[in-house]
């Protein structure tokens, strides 16, 4: 196995002047009747988003922070993968890998990373320490370029296996995720269940969501509640969700030309995301700050990534998951949940129960997609629940 190596990330100051000048030369569509954001991302809000990118965030003071950490690039199976590794206090930390979701990047783990490392700095107990690694998903953020097709989710498992056992040296460890990052950990709890010592998630998807007919389409094949009030707030969820999995599943790269030629056009694509999916009551700043948007969007555009992000949909779809094993429960690692009512509904359900070992759940009336960047207390306090009586 090849071995990690330091790494700064730096954006050159040729990408950030080419940034500022297209910003200032923005061509913006005609917009009528959209106050409400009924037909997408609000053209009031992105221009104010946009003016501020252009004149006042500062990458260099967001770049200063990122490279507060420790981090590191490796070559696995031809596909470069960025990580930050935190290595824990504590008399006996665990391994611990986080994998974040789209449209995340590594950067919206950043609230839970050390005080899951370094409890005792933050009034914690030292024996909830961990080694904790955060790795950015394949084709996002600085783990590019990727050329490699065929990269999805269960891929990503195997990786990161890898990064883990051979390329770090652990035996064991431990597992977290949500969004695409809740599928690859329960792949990891599915598949390997021997190497992992638990995991938890902020989402339950199961791993063969995009291996019906209908991939494109999440309400394919589900069975909804019987009770209306039940049933309309799931299809209200799932409507959050559907635009863009069927065009990112469907035509990932007639997509990406329009967003990797235009900032304001990516901006636009992924600060309705942003605000559809977190508890913000349609008021995105509740939940992310100017600079905490802009680092987000920066990261896709700076590194080229947005093309290879969306492209991690199609991949899931053409090249389906299948079981590794027919037990149940599906996922055969010990496993503990967060439900954030807003974001997953309430839980966790009969169906959860039958499909995760499950040993630790806990419900929570705030907080939603995003959850480490939203609630990180909450999903802090959960991880530390969901290990302390996996520690030997």
């Amino acid at each position: 196995m090849p071995q990690p190596q330091p790494f700064a990330p730096h954006v050159s100051d040729a990408v950030l002047q080419d940034l500022k000048r297209r910003l200032d030369n923005a061509r913006w569509a005609p917009e009528f009747g959209n106050d409400d954001w009924a037909y997408g991302t609000n053209g009031a809000y992105l221009k104010e988003l946009v003016e501020y990118w252009r004149t006042q965030f500062d990458w260099r003071a967001q770049e200063a922070k990122i490279n507060a950490f420790q981090h590191y690039r490796v070559e696995l199976d031809g596909i470069p993968i960025h990580f930050i590794h935190e290595r824990g206090r504590g008399p006996k930390p665990i391994p611990l890998i986080l994998s974040h979701g789209w449209p995340w990047t590594f950067w919206d783990l950043k609230e839970i990373i050390r005080p899951l490392a370094d409890p005792a700095a933050f009034g914690g107990d030292p024996a909830d320490a961990f080694d904790v690694v955060v790795p950015s998903l394949p084709g996002f953020g600085f783990s590019a370029p990727l050329t490699k097709p065929g990269i999805n989710f269960w891929r990503t498992a195997d990786l990161w296996l890898a990064l883990m056992t051979e390329v770090l040296g652990y035996e064991r460890f431990g597992a977290q995720g949500g969004d695409w990052g809740a599928l690859v950990t329960s792949q990891l709890g599915h598949r390997y269940a021997d190497r992992l010592i638990g995991l938890h998630l902020t989402n339950t998807i199961p791993l063969h969501m995009f291996s019906g007919e209908r991939n494109w389409d999440l309400r394919a094949g589900d069975k909804l509640p019987d009770d209306p009030a039940a049933r309309a707030a799931s299809l209200a969820r799932q409507r959050k969700f559907a635009s863009h999995v069927s065009v990112q599943v469907l035509d990932p790269q007639t997509l990406a030309w329009m967003a990797h030629d235009s900032p304001v056009g990516l901006c636009a694509w992924l600060l309705e995301r942003r605000r559809a999916w977190s508890d913000c009551g349609g008021d995105v700043e509740r939940r992310f700050s100017k600079d905490d948007l802009l680092t987000n969007m920066t990261l896709y555009w700076a590194t080229e990534t947005f093309a290879t992000s969306v492209r991690y949909y199609a991949e899931g779809a053409n090249h389906r998951w299948a079981p590794s094993h027919p037990r149940t429960p599906v996922v055969e690692a010990p496993t503990g949940v967060s439900f954030f009512v807003p974001d997953s509904g309430p839980g966790p359900t009969e169906q959860h129960k039958a499909y995760y070992n499950l040993v630790y759940a806990r419900e929570h009336p705030t907080g939603g997609h995003f959850a480490p960047a939203e609630e990180p207390g909450l999903v802090i306090e959960d991880i530390r629940a969901t290990f302390r009586p996996l520690r030997t």
